[in-house]
């Protein structure tokens, strides 16, 4: 089960999602889609940019990379009946585990590791257990000794958990560790209600993201053909719930920079670095469209509040070099992004509500393949190649779904996630 950002959308109840706020209107330049807050995450990223090789596209010095092997490998579908009844076996399973008694807390304290002797050890080896992490062997079951089985089975659990395989017992494990057993049901019973919602009118071919999950999946016909990792809203820009048709493949798209991170953020920066504009590729223009040159620009004047801020496309670009449009209340799209290693975080809620894809390519390449002419495995690379900004307006736009699915279980091995 995914208790990542637990204080929000990742317990038991179900929570709506929330406006991303308003439309930010930019006179001809802004797309109607832009949001304040997605803005607002973008300009920060492009902070972290701001002097660094972006040929790197270096995650921030305080998150540091891992293998990550987080991407479910079946080819089975949220929303799909195997997956219901592969959760209806596990509610069943943990029903059991209530009526007896659940399963035991394991106290808060100092971190556990292997070769420690700790008098907790029994209580979480019997807490393993139970949930099938640790093997039913009753050899040293009493033990206090830490040993190498409980760090493979803390591993273990770790894994279903989404949390760092660490194989340690350390102060983020903790809560997780102690959900009680009656809330694991009671996740369990959520979730299944909202497969069984999300399976009214499936469509042959989607896209699905998982928020809680960090992933996507492109679906044809019953089946995974492909899954991505993604970035998806922080905690207090909640990427919402979208049902909503993809119907343009943006090629090197640009940015136009929302009025509010103009006035307040970039301006200000310019009195001090007036040479930022170049190092980004954004360029100003005057209210009626006309281009300035950055240099000669007073930028103590009133006179710039009137002007209007676009980053051109291109490898600093902060959406990439790919932006996936989709009709929808909420502003939110999907699209590629220039610091790729904060795909290699394990939790990734870096942004302000849109979804940011890993190996974005793949997946327009996946979308555009019904289309006249595009067909040809590859096609979205070959135009990117070109190096030109083009729109692609699907003739047979793909539905997407934005869903939050918090627990379910491995259809081939019954396993809780």
């Amino acid at each position: 089960m995914k208790d990542l950002i637990s204080s929000t959308r990742f317990g038991a109840s179900v929570v709506r999602a929330v406006a991303l706020g308003a439309f930010v209107a930019l006179a001809q330049f802004v797309p109607s889609f832009v949001t304040t807050g997605h803005a607002q995450s973008l300009w920060d990223q492009l902070q972290r940019n701001y002097g660094a090789d972006t040929s790197t596209n270096s995650a921030p010095i305080d998150r540091v990379p891992e293998k990550l092997d987080d991407l479910r490998p079946d080819s089975t579908p949220w929303r799909s009946d195997a997956m219901l009844n592969a959760i209806s076996a596990s509610i069943e399973r943990y029903q059991k585990i209530v009526s007896a008694g659940g399963w035991p807390l394991v106290p808060n304290g100092r971190m556990m590791r292997e070769g420690d002797d700790d008098d907790r050890v029994p209580i979480l080896r019997k807490r393993l257990r139970i949930t099938g992490d640790l093997a039913a062997t009753t050899s040293y079951y009493d033990s206090t000794t830490f040993d190498s089985e409980l760090t493979d089975a803390v591993k273990h659990f770790q894994k279903r958990n989404g949390l760092r395989e660490t194989g340690r017992i350390e102060r983020s494990v903790y809560p997780v560790l102690n959900v009680t057993a009656d809330q694991r049901l009671a996740e369990l019973k959520l979730n299944y209600d909202r497969i069984k919602g999300l399976m009214q009118n499936v469509e042959d071919r989607y896209v699905l993201v998982n928020v809680p999950a960090f992933q996507a999946e492109a679906v044809n016909k019953f089946e995974v053909q492909l899954r991505f990792r993604t970035i998806v809203g922080r905690p207090e820009r909640e990427t919402p719930e979208v049902a909503a048709m993809i119907r343009n493949i943006n090629f090197y798209p640009y940015w136009h920079v929302p009025q509010s991170i103009a006035t307040l953020d970039l301006i200000p920066r310019l009195k001090k670095e007036p040479g930022y504009l170049a190092q980004e590729g954004i360029r100003v223009y005057t209210a009626s469209g006309q281009e300035l040159d950055p240099n000669t620009v007073d930028w103590s004047s009133p006179q710039t509040a009137t002007y209007r801020f676009r980053q051109d496309p291109g490898a600093k670009n902060a959406l990439g070099l790919l932006r996936l449009d989709m009709t929808n209340q909420y502003g939110v799209y999907m699209h590629d992004t220039p610091m790729k290693t904060l795909f290699d975080q394990r939790s990734r809620p870096f942004s302000a509500g849109c979804v940011r894809v890993q190996n974005v390519v793949d997946l327009a390449d996946w979308i555009a393949h019904d289309e006249p002419g595009w067909g040809e495995p590859g096609s979205v690379r070959k135009q990117l190649a070109l190096g030109q900004q083009m729109e692609l307006k699907l003739t047979r736009p793909v539905p997407v779904h934005f869903v939050y699915i918090t627990a379910w279980a491995d259809p081939s091995t019954g396993e809780v996630q």
